[in-house]
């Protein structure tokens, strides 16, 4: 059996995505911007796929605006914000734990002069909110805090960083990188007070190529991507009906059975934390809040080393962030971990379609690299 346990890295598209989006290929392969019938029937799909992410995202349709994916989304908020807010101010606040999506940006902004303060997390992994308290100054224009830590599953209290942003800079941007925690947390764009939001498809059981960004309504930020005034005249380009219709189908599949489904992973990361702490040598870290990841190390056995022989235990997981692959997690490193628990730390993420079985096939690979690797 193949057990897959790498879904903060990606999911498995589910069949109604795949579904929508070889119609959408076949049948409706329009540009939506035209204007005779078999255009139009394009733009029906792709106003029906923002319903869609819209209703699961808790947002108004016409606030949702579909990008590539998380990490534009983010580009987008990021810049855009300081592009409008540059001048009335010069200091910005993330955290150290963010997503190379967040945090390159950033360093672009401290390379055109911005100051960046980065919140520091506990050993758990979580930002506290006086740590936001008392970065935030006069000048402060932006602040950017993701939702859930895609490595150490620790929740950030968004919606009171979002309220306290607004109250102690009034004219700050709050930015919240939603990616791990859409359709894993229950949330409304509409109530919790974020003014941008980014998430993703292909975390979702949607397709690779889509995501979104919530702007708030009210908030007057410039065009991202100039050129055919797509999107609300933000990001110009024929739209990805295709991926941006799988993205909407897979949001519709999630909704109806989201609470049963996210309890279930919760208890399956629960028992995966049981089996895992019954294994000499193993560690669980993080704060495991969100409900589908779990972070742990076999301090002595560099990471790879342990991917390599789950792999041939038919088990996948990975080594923190997929998408930083080759270096040191600087999650981990923020968090004050020894380098060696740092070196040998794996993530285990879980979908509405894991099974119980497979955490068992995960269990059985890690006594093996146990009992390989010390010798």
């Amino acid at each position: 059996m193949f057990a897959y346990l790498d879904n903060s890295a990606t999911t498995r598209p589910c069949p109604e995505a795949v579904a929508a989006m070889v119609e959408a290929l076949e049948t409706g392969w329009g540009n939506p911007s035209s204007l005779y019938r078999f255009g139009m029937d394009a733009a029906h799909r792709l106003k029906a796929a923002r319903d869609q992410v819209a209703k699961a995202l808790g947002a108004e349709p016409d606030r949702v605006f579909f990008t590539s994916g998380g990490t534009e989304a983010d580009n987008w908020a990021i810049f855009s914000a300081m592009s409008r807010m540059g001048k009335r101010g010069r200091h910005v606040i993330t955290t150290a734990v963010e997503h190379h999506a967040v945090l390159n940006p950033m360093r672009r902004l401290e390379e055109q002069g911005f100051e960046v303060t980065y919140l520091k997390p506990d050993a758990l992994g979580r930002v506290c909110l006086d740590a936001l308290r008392e970065a935030i100054r006069p000048d402060t224009v932006l602040v950017s805090v993701m939702m859930v830590n895609n490595e150490s599953g620790a929740v950030m209290p968004i919606g009171a960083m979002a309220k306290l942003t607004h109250r102690l800079a009034p004219n700050a941007i709050f930015h919240t990188d939603a990616v791990q925690g859409f359709l894993k947390l229950p949330f409304q764009a509409k109530t919790l007070g974020a003014d941008l939001i980014s998430i993703s498809s292909h975390k979702v059981h949607g397709p690779k190529g889509a995501g979104a960004l919530y702007i708030r309504r009210g908030l007057p930020l410039p065009p991202y991507l100039l050129g055919g005034g797509q999107e609300g005249g933000y990001r110009s380009g024929t739209e990805a009906t295709p991926a941006v219709v799988g993205f909407g189908a897979a949001c519709a599949a999630a909704l109806p059975t989201l609470r049963e489904d996210l309890a279930r992973e919760a208890a399956l990361r629960d028992r995966s934390a049981a089996l895992l702490a019954e294994i000499p040598g193993v560690e669980l870290l993080g704060a495991r809040e969100a409900p589908h990841i779990l972070l742990a190390s076999i301090p002595g056995v560099p990471t790879q080393n342990t991917i390599n022989i789950l792999q041939d235990h038919g088990v996948c997981v990975s080594a923190g962030s997929a998408c930083a692959r080759g270096h040191r997690s600087h999650v981990l490193e923020a968090m004050g971990l020894p380098p060696e628990t740092v070196d040998g730390a794996f993530r285990i993420s879980l979908s509405r379609f894991t099974s119980p079985e497979e955490l068992e096939q995960l269990a059985v690979g890690l006594t093996a690299v146990v009992q390989r690797m010390r010798r």
